[in-house]
């Protein structure tokens, strides 16, 4: 009986193709049994040789069909001749009607009349000739239906493909443009990760734990009365890890899982964003509990209202009211969890950041210290490394370093050790790979004169002498003067990571910055160029510290920095003329005095900024150890990492 079963589903299925060829077939039938071109109309001649056959009176009969073709038929006698054995009909079928001999094209009609009546009479022969009218009608008809065949079969065929491409494929744009373009991560197959992969972020984990943990064991919580929080919003610079956290939740949960993108739900048709958002939730309830992921929600949650050029009743609008309806309005669903990530949360829409929807904002700051090496401890499982390797060291060396940035480190590392022929990657690899990111290539055979050369390195020996002298200004690791990147010279340091800045701290950094222009004056009597990264840093901490964190006795325990961010998109200052001119006084009065105190150093240690900038001039690079030889023990010693500062 299963034998049976299986013969019978091994029927033909009918394929539209066949269909097609029934029909093909059927119009070559009629054409066959028309007369088209299914038999023969007889073999191909030229006048001249016709001309021939009547004369030796060969020919019986001459069918003139539509006044420009001759179809020429034999006498019997003639048609036994060796000459005319190729010219007897030679049909598929058999047909009921006389087949003709030859057939050949003329010109004029008139003529060729005349010359067949002039041989006729010459030679005494009776040649009937006719005329007849001949007119293909099935031909006529295909050949007028052709092109509308061919336009609805190419359309049909789009159609087909476009039906057949699903959501998120090419061909499935015109029907399945309003569906979600979210990709389902299956629990058992797709997710990895884990938080075993996620290094540092130790506050960020705990919360997103917890909501693994609400997904798993909802009873635990709902049984004190206690509700699944709607959504968590990770904020943070970019490289910091919030997809990284995000789809370690995936890997976690052990739920169905959707991921997309902020500008998934944008298009430039209209209500197509908000229907792919509903279409997410759908699908998001019909397997929940869930989880949606949004990466860069600030694409569709920008705050409404503000883009006046375009009118309020835009796409990213539409879409955006149809989020908030979906995570908090009539018929929301609690076992839908919605993560998203962004690393621009002061454009956000307060509506968005609203407890009810977004319930926890978990902010994914830049690693210190200590989560940096839980970091390159994570980045170096895959590498060769020395066994010696000092991975304190290297975390550092890298303050300021996002997991991006760590995880880009560990790469470069491991390709200049390859580059070399190494079998391992060392110490020195990671510092090369440090500055590579940092600076930039080396650029060694750039074309650089020995004044310009000798004006870079008193440059950076002047950043080297102030920043050494100065109690909070942070200590020397490395200068060079091999070009880097767009820099003619650069200087590492090893500043503290602060969480708090004093004045103090803030004026030293600068005189430090503007040690390289002091040298220059110093040394030349005369500036250059050569400054400008180091006015651009210098300017903007000035001007931080005057307008932002209050700490200008002039100007007032004040600040005029918006965290919202909404200052952005007013045309108007909140400060009237006269401060302003009062600002802009108190910044340049700020530098100006640093810079002076800078020239007031180095004036004073004038000898040893020479030195410094004749051993610059012959080794190219110099370290720590050189700066101690020539000034001796720093006096100030503090909690060192890394930075650095660039010309």
């Amino acid at each position: 009986m299963a034998k049976d079963n299986k013969n019978l589903n091994k029927k033909p299925k009918l394929n539209p193709y066949w269909i097609y060829g029934i029909i093909i077939a059927i119009f070559i039938s009629i054409q066959i049994f028309s007369g088209g071109f299914g038999s023969s109309t007889g073999k191909q001649t030229t006048p001249t040789e016709f001309f021939n056959y009547l004369r030796n009176g060969e020919v019986k009969k001459v069918e003139i069909i539509n006044n420009r073709e001759a179809r020429v038929y034999l006498t019997k006698e003639a048609q036994a001749l060796d000459l005319h054995k190729g010219s007897k009909p030679n049909t598929i079928l058999p047909s009921v009607a006389a087949t003709p001999n030859y057939k050949f094209e003329f010109g004029d009609l008139k003529l060729f009349q005349e010359e067949i009546n002039a041989i006729t009479a010459e030679n005494n022969l009776d040649v009937a000739v006719g005329f007849k009218s001949e007119q293909n009608v099935w031909g006529d008809l295909l050949l007028t239906l052709l092109p509308f065949v061919l336009i609805i079969g190419v359309w049909i065929f789009i159609m087909r493909r476009m039906s057949s491409g699903g959501g998120g494929g090419a061909g499935g744009q015109i029907f399945n443009i309003g569906k979600s373009k979210a990709k389902l991560f299956d629990e058992k197959i797709d997710t990895k990760t884990s938080f075993k992969d996620v290094a540092g972020l130790e506050g960020a984990k705990e919360e997103v734990q917890e909501i693994v943990d609400f997904l798993k064991f909802p009873e635990k919580y709902t049984a004190l009365g206690g509700k699944i929080p709607k959504g968590a919003l990770l904020v943070g610079p970019p490289g910091t890890g919030k997809t990284l956290l995000a789809k370690a939740v995936a890997g976690e949960a052990q739920v169905p899982f959707f991921s997309l993108s902020g500008s998934d739900f944008v298009e430039m048709f209209v209500g197509v964003g908000a229907s792919r958002v509903r279409d997410l939730f759908k699908q998001a309830k019909e397997k929940s509990p869930s989880i949606i992921f949004i990466d860069e929600i600030d694409a569709i949650g920008r705050a409404r209202g503000k883009n006046n050029m375009s009118g309020s009743n835009d796409e990213r609008e539409n879409t955006l009211n149809q989020l908030l309806t979906e995570m908090d309005g009539f018929g929301t669903n609690t076992n839908v969890i919605v993560l998203a990530a962004t690393n621009r949360a002061d454009v956000l829409d307060s509506a968005l950041m609203r407890a009810g929807r977004f319930d926890r904002q978990i902010y994914v700051d830049l690693p210190d210290v200590r989560e940096r090496k839980e970091i390159f401890e994570v980045h170096l499982r895959p590498l060769k490394k020395e066994e010696t390797l000092d991975i304190d060291f290297l975390a550092k060396q890298t303050p300021g370093f996002s997991g991006a940035d760590i995880a880009n480190v560990c790469n470069e590392a491991a390709l200049i050790a390859a580059r070399k022929g190494k079998k391992s990657v060392n110490k020195q690899d990671f510092l090369d790979a440090v500055d590579r990111i940092i600076g930039g290539l080396e650029k060694k055979n750039k074309i650089i004169t020995p004044a310009e050369k000798r004006a870079v390195a008193f440059h950076e020996a002047g950043h080297a002498t102030v920043s050494w002298m100065l109690e909070h200004a942070a200590p020397l690791v490395k200068v060079t003067i091999v070009p880097r990147g767009r820099s003619l010279g650069a200087a590492w340091y090893l500043p503290e990571e602060r969480l708090i800045v004093h004045p103090e701290q803030m004026l030293d950094e600068m005189c430090a910055a503007l040690g390289g222009r002091a040298a220059e004056k110093v040394i030349f009597d005369k500036i250059s160029t050569g400054a400008l990264s180091d006015l651009e840093k210098v300017t903007k901490q000035a001007r931080a510290m005057v307008t932002v964190y209050g700490l200008s006795d002039k100007v007032g325990n004040l600040t005029y920095y918006d965290s919202s961010g909404q200052s952005e998109y007013g045309f108007t200052k909140p400060y009237s003329e006269k401060t302003a001119e009062l600002i802009d006084r108190e910044i340049s009065d700020i530098i100006e005095e640093q810079y002076q105190r800078a020239i007031k150093l180095l004036e004073n240690n004038k000898d040893k900024l020479t030195e410094l900038a004749e051993v610059l001039l012959d080794k190219e690079v110099i370290f720590k150890d050189n700066l101690e030889k020539i000034f001796g023990k720093r006096t100030f010693e503090n909690t060192l990492t890394s930075n650095e500062e660039e010309e």
